[in-house]
């Protein structure tokens, strides 16, 4: 079915389900079904035959589907005033039609976790489910005249699918929490098993149980904990039809770091039965922080830290050149002189190589691997050119990983610990993108008497999930050691947060270049909270409050709408004597009716190494530089009834919007109106860098003049004044001055055969570099888009003048090519990418790209090409020849010169 009409529903797959019935010509056909009231039989690819409930879904929503031989059973859930109840319906397996439909005497109350549907192969199907803490169960058949019926003991609580339904078993709980193995056979259940202490203690977790089979087919029934005494994970596999029929347990336990991974949270296992009275299993967990790892019995085969597919904030971070160990560091004078005694013994060998190196010219170049610096073990340290960094990710689950960008490989991961206020059950969130740097590799100031001078730190604000409250985590980059901890010699091996606020609305990172950097925190009270909150930190944060703008979007109640609200800063001495900051309203920016706000992009910071761009005709175009500007896209109000206002209303246009807004005034610098897809969405992309604004869309419109429906990217380039040579200087003007709107906009649309789930730009360390345009598509592929190609001046429909040829401005063409020489992930398929950030290397000719999403992939650019190395090609041997034949010229003539002139002084 067409995807909005599609069912929401909470869990995701509510109302959805596959079930396979026979092979026909050698092809296997199934019974779909979708939307919990649509049931479709496929074969060959192609629908024999389709049932829909005649509610609809309105009363009852089918979850579950069981293939026979004689009938197809559709299970699903009735509502009903406080409770729901059990509905089947039976469907002929040939023609589609009704046989029989029914409720099922029951009174569910937690939904899908208390009741499962066993489909038995010996036997016909049954469903179980718990009511008022009994258990029952139905045999089906396709009349469905059958009754419930109860085991002998019937006082369960709640119930588990281990995946042996076809073999008539399952798990049942009681009150306590211990488990029994429950068995249905010839129409009786009965419990075969119990699990010894398996009820609720405090030495051990709750337990998770698990199905599964060996190779001849047989089941098995495992139990895994974790048990506080041992702190291993203990797991206990139950054979029913082994030891001589009498049933087979057997177990084992193994070292799970829960520090590093969390918790276990689901389980799946095979096993082996290699002699009469052994059992050896193989079972894979997935952790509560992300891990999926593999073990057999005690050994951990592998681990893979597929966490890693939640990133929601991530920070490039320079690495430091090799440091000395902290041994080397704390020594006195006389111990680095015995050290420096000891390495003298490899000057010889140095000297050698640095003889055989400048000889040969065997030099590191731009494309040698950066891993090549990651064998070396300890502390990481960066490469010749800089393109070894580190990349510090944080994920949803919880957990912050220190990646080393040259190999992928994890260097140090660390858990987030909940703080003061822990409740059982909470977990910390990351915040999206706030992981701010507050110390690099030049910076000795700060805690360099924790980490080191010259040590990268990290701040990342993340809120506890499950109770109000957010904390800070300051934490060492290179080797993830908590820095608050630190300072006070503690050894816990969770990262330790300091409570900051109740609730953030937004954070920032105040950067005052040498005078240091400042976190800025902002709560729904509208305070200002600091980290670090000292006398230095205050007054640094004083001294910049005056240009200090803080939009932020918040929900207007009588309009059901958000709005941006521009707040400035203000400070005042409280009954401490200290400055205390909070933020008062100073403008908002009103949007036409119908829109509301989807997102807030602020620009993409950095050097400005040219103010101008200097044309053909020697005029100059002055860029239109405010560091204030941020992009704000819109979308219709209540998308949801898009589609339907627009097929009822043609008076009414639905758009998206785009708008260049400055902070801390609230003036529209620039904008545009989109088009809406016909899903109602406002998929837009767009980045902001300098003057130059980019974004993507989609046109689902047909405008019968040469312009067809499909995707856009627009590049627009903000100039100031109305022509050439105007200057205002846009860099240095308050945002209050009259002349501040008095720009030039140049924009220009260019087809693109993709849609784009990420867009950036390139950034270098001093910005001379030319910037290119960085996107993922919906092609699974990372690209390169030249600048050069964007130019919104490019002529139209006439060739280059000489002095555009001179501004290397090429003919205008709406396409924009697919080139596969621009597409930087090569053969790699980097599926689901959500977001690119870039990063500066020490070469200004090149740039680091990181995209993340369900894969995470890196490599690097250089838009202009390597114009600060020398080519690989280049003749090293034979200058090193020149200079030496020179040098050795120099020595022979010198002397002669010498003597001649020493001559002619006797005879003059």
């Amino acid at each position: 079915h067409p995807p909005q009409v599609g069912l929401l529903a909470e869990p995701h797959h509510l109302g959805t389900y596959i079930a396979f019935g026979n092979e026909t010509n050698g092809s296997p056909d199934f019974f779909v079904l979708t939307n919990g009231h649509t049931v479709n039989h496929i074969v060959n690819g192609k629908v024999k035959w389709s049932w829909t409930s005649e509610d609809k879904g309105s009363l009852v929503t089918y979850s579950n589907l069981i293939t026979t031989s004689q009938s197809i059973y559709v299970i699903g859930l009735a509502k009903s005033f406080a409770s729901y109840t059990l509905h089947v319906t039976t469907l002929s397996p040939v023609t589609g039609e009704v046989i029989s439909t029914s409720h099922i005497p029951s009174s569910i109350s937690n939904g899908l976790t208390d009741f499962i549907v066993l489909d038995q192969a010996a036997s016909r199907p049954h469903i179980v489910w718990v009511e008022n803490n009994n258990l029952q169960f139905l045999e089906l058949s396709p009349t469905l005249q059958k009754k419930p019926s109860f085991p002998k003991d019937k006082l369960f609580t709640k119930i588990s699918d281990v995946g042996l339904g076809t073999r008539g078993l399952f798990v049942a709980l009681k009150e306590d929490g211990t488990g029994h193995i429950m068995a249905i056979n010839s129409g009786f259940m009965e419990s075969i098993k119990e699990f010894e202490s398996s009820a609720h203690s405090e030495s051990a977790t709750e337990s998770l149980y698990a199905g599964g089979l060996d190779k001849n087919e047989t089941p098995y029934v495992a139990r895994v904990y974790w048990s506080h005494a041992l702190r291993l994970v203990s797991v206990e596999l139950y054979a029913p039809y082994h030891g001589g029929g009498q049933g087979l347990l057997s177990g084992f336990s193994f070292a799970f770091d829960t520090y590093q991974h969390g918790v276990v949270s689901h389980v799946t296992f095979d096993a082996a039965n290699p002699q009469p009275y052994q059992v050896i299993g193989r079972i894979a967990i997935t952790t509560s922080t992300g891990s999926i790892q593999l073990w057999q019995q005690d050994t951990r085969q592998w681990t893979r830290e597929e966490g890693l597919a939640d990133i929601n904030a991530v920070q490039f971070v320079e690495l430091p050149e090799k440091l000395a160990d902290k041994s080397e560091r704390s020594e006195g004078s006389f111990g680095r002189f015995e050290r420096q005694l000891r390495d003298a013994k490899d000057f010889p060998k140095y000297l050698m190589r640095f003889v055989k190196r400048f000889a040969t010219g065997a030099y590191e170049s731009v494309t040698s691997p950066a891993s090549a610096h990651a064998a070396t073990t300890g502390i990481p340290s960066r490469d010749t050119f800089g393109f070894r960094q580190l990349i510090v990710a944080a994920t949803t689950h919880g957990k912050v990983y220190g990646i080393d960008s040259s190999n992928g490989k994890i260097i140090w991961s660390r858990i987030l610990g909940l703080g003061s206020k822990a409740e059982d059950g909470a977990k910390i969130v990351p915040i999206e993108k706030k992981l701010f740097v507050v110390k690099t590799v030049g910076d000795v100031d700060g805690n360099a008497e924790v980490s080191g001078p010259g040590v990268p730190e990290v701040v990342l604000v993340g809120k506890r999930g499950a109770t109000t409250g957010n904390l800070l985590y300051h934490f060492n980059a290179l080797t993830g050691e908590d820095v608050m901890s630190s300072k006070k010699s503690s050894n816990l091996r969770l990262l330790q947060g300091t409570e900051v606020a109740d609730s953030v609305i937004d954070a920032y990172c105040l950067n005052a270049e040498d005078k240091g950097k400042v976190v800025v925190v902002l709560d729904s009270e509208m305070k200002v909270h600091l980290y670090p909150d000292t006398t230095t930190s205050r007054a640094l944060f004083s001294s910049y409050i005056s240009s200090f703008a803080v939009p932020i979007r918040l929900s207007d109640a009588t309009q059901g709408q958000y709005r941006v609200v521009g707040h400035q800063i203000t400070a005042s001495t409280g009954l401490s004597k200290k400055p205390e900051f909070s933020a008062y309203p100073t403008w908002t920016l009103s949007l036409p009716e119908g829109e509301d706000i989807q997102s807030i992009v602020p620009s993409t910071g950095g050097p400005v190494a040219s103010i101008g761009k200097v044309l053909g005709n020697r005029t100059t175009l002055y860029k239109y530089l405010n560091q204030r500007m941020f992009i704000l896209l819109t979308e219709p109000h209540s998308r949801s009834s898009v589609v339907a206002s627009s097929a009822s209303s043609s008076n009414h246009k639905t758009v998206c919007g785009l708008y260049l807004v400055d902070s801390l005034k609230g003036s529209i610098v620039y904008k545009t109106k989109l088009p809406v897809s016909s899903t109602g969405s406002c998929d837009v992309k767009a980045v902001l860098t300098e003057n130059w604004l980019v974004y993507h869309y989609y046109d689902d419109e047909y405008r019968g003049t040469g312009q067809a429906k499909g995707y856009r990217i627009v590049s627009v380039e903000l100039y100031e004044g109305k022509q050439p040579d105007d200057k205002i200087r846009s860099s240095d003007m308050t945002s209050y001055s009259d002349k501040n709107l008095d720009i030039t906009a140049y924009a220009q649309s260019f087809v693109y055969l993709h849609g784009v789930t990420a867009i950036a730009t390139t950034s270098t360390k001093f910005g001379i570099t030319s910037k290119d345009i960085i996107v993922a598509n919906t092609n699974n592929k990372i690209q390169s888009l030249s600048r050069r190609l964007l130019n919104p001046r490019r002529p139209i429909g006439r060739k280059p003048t000489t002095e555009e040829i001179e501004e290397q401005l090429v003919q205008y063409d709406p396409l924009l090519p697919d080139d596969p020489r621009r597409v930087i992930s090569h053969r790699y398929v980097v599926a689901n990418t959500r977001q690119i950030i870039t990063s500066p290397a020490l070469l200004e000719s090149t740039s680091l790209v990181f995209a993340y999403g369900l894969d995470l992939f890196l490599t690097r650019v250089a838009p202009s090409s390597t114009f600060d190395v020398l080519n690989e090609n280049f003749n090293k041997m034979q200058l090193v020849l020149t200079v030496s034949g020179l040098a050795v010229a120099i020595l022979i003539t010198k002397p002669m010169v010498h003597r001649k002139r020493l001559k002619e002084k006797w005879y003059q």
